[in-house]
């Protein structure tokens, strides 16, 4: 469902014009007799902590045939977009700030008005996001890796975005700084979600490096958390660690090693997200206040140099089990609920990015249990940055190569 949601960015003159690219024969979701994972376990001694929390049974779709159409191609980094009333799409360059792209694929100029960024590794520009009002107010709200002094830090920033042929922002102010600042090129996290009630949700990585990570079940640190804010930047009485000494007001739930997708779950008040693990261990949490879900103390992961993480455990007291969890990673980023007419078979599935699989990944759920998995777009090598829901129900993928992708049924 789409969301209603340095060095001082260059104002570099640079116009890229791409048309459509010719469409695919209609060809069937590539059907499986196999888990959609097979390879061997990175953490091989640790076993999931009940039947289905990984490996699920291969979905088969076989009549579900879809086209993909390079809508563009020729962004620098892209990390996020979002859908515009007039049509066009707003996209997030890491390195060179946002960019209107129309539907025919012709990408504009970068905009003015934005901030300083730290583009070092994975910082730079980052999430955006449509206030919910956007219609009348034309609020958005990005994150970004912030410079400062002694590091750097995700932030939280709103403006107006212009009606012109670029995308210029005006009144713009930094209403979230993640604290405290740190040495550190990686782990922003940086999604953003729009609850309900107007709220937002903003993800906190732990900032990779290990006084980052050791901080992620710190209440008195923004570092491996969820939190929780309204649009102007002050923090809803209902949080759970208001009024409690030493713990940040802001905080939803901790203990997250590097959130890259969120959202709410179409028809109900469930907040969802998928986060990176180390080597395996990769995340989908159902997200409750006030959880702790246990990075670094538990994880289904291992280091990248095959040591065990902590005490090598995967479970304990008191710290939340994901609902699913993918070892060998698929490194997700991004999560989309589906909930369009275009694609009957896959209303309510869960869909993610891979950035090292380099495929769509879908989810079935029955509950709040994982029951199936697919691959899409198994034929293509492609690292997926961010997807979305298009107006008419078509699923659109932001990748790393700088395209967008338009995945629709075919004949549509």
């Amino acid at each position: 469902m789409a969301r209603h949601k340095a060095a001082l960015v260059a104002v570099t003159l640079f116009l890229a014009a791409c048309g459509k690219q010719a469409e695919e024969p209609p060809r069937p979701v590539p059907a499986r007799s196999t888990p959609s994972e097979t390879a061997e376990r990175e953490a091989k001694t640790l076993a999931p902590a009940f039947p289905g929390q990984t490996r699920a049974p291969t979905l088969h779709f076989a009549d579900v045939a879809f086209t993909v159409e390079e809508v563009a191609t020729g962004l620098d980094s892209p990390w996020a977009m979002e859908f515009l009333p007039d049509g066009r799409m707003l996209v997030t360059e890491k390195n060179k700030g946002f960019r209107f792209v129309s539907p025919d694929g012709k990408i504009s100029e970068p905009g003015k008005g934005a901030l300083a960024l730290d583009t070092e590794a994975q910082g730079g520009l980052l999430d955006v996001a449509l206030d919910p009002d956007f219609a009348s107010n034309r609020l958005i709200y990005w994150t970004f890796a912030e410079p400062r002094q002694g590091g750097s830090g995700t932030a939280l920033a709103r403006g107006r975005l212009s009606v012109g042929e670029r995308p210029d922002l005006t009144g713009v102010e930094v209403i979230f700084r993640q604290m405290p600042t740190i040495e550190s090129p990686g782990h922003y996290g940086s999604r953003i979600a729009f609850a309900p009630d107007g709220s937002m949700f903003v993800t906190l990585g732990d900032r990779y490096v290990l006084p980052g990570r050791m901080q992620a079940q710190d209440p008195s640190s923004h570092f491996g958390k969820l939190i929780h804010i309204n649009r102007d930047g002050s923090i809803p009485a209902g949080n759970p660690f208001v009024g409690k000494d030493g713990a940040r007001s802001e905080i939803w739930s901790s203990g997250h090693r590097n959130v890259q997708g969120i959202a709410f779950r179409p028809g109900t008040d469930q907040l969802w997200t998928v986060e990176h693990g180390p080597r395996g261990g990769d995340e989908f949490n159902l997200i409750e206040k006030g959880a702790d879900y246990g990075w670094p103390t538990i994880t289904y992961g291992i280091e990248y140099d095959g040591k065990t993480i902590g005490e090598g455990i995967s479970a304990k007291e008191g710290m939340k089990q994901p609902v699913y969890y993918w070892d060998p990673v698929i490194a997700p980023s991004s999560l989309l609920f589906y909930d369009g007419d275009m694609f009957p078979a896959w209303k309510g599935s869960a869909f993610f990015g891979g950035l090292a699989s380099t495929k769509l990944v879908r989810l079935t759920l029955k509950g709040n249990k994982v029951v199936g998995e697919e691959w899409l777009l198994a034929d293509r090598e492609q690292r997926i940055r961010d997807v979305r829901q298009g107006p008419e129900g078509a699923i659109y993928l932001l990748t790393d190569e700088g395209k967008i992708l338009k995945v629709a049924a075919a004949g549509k």
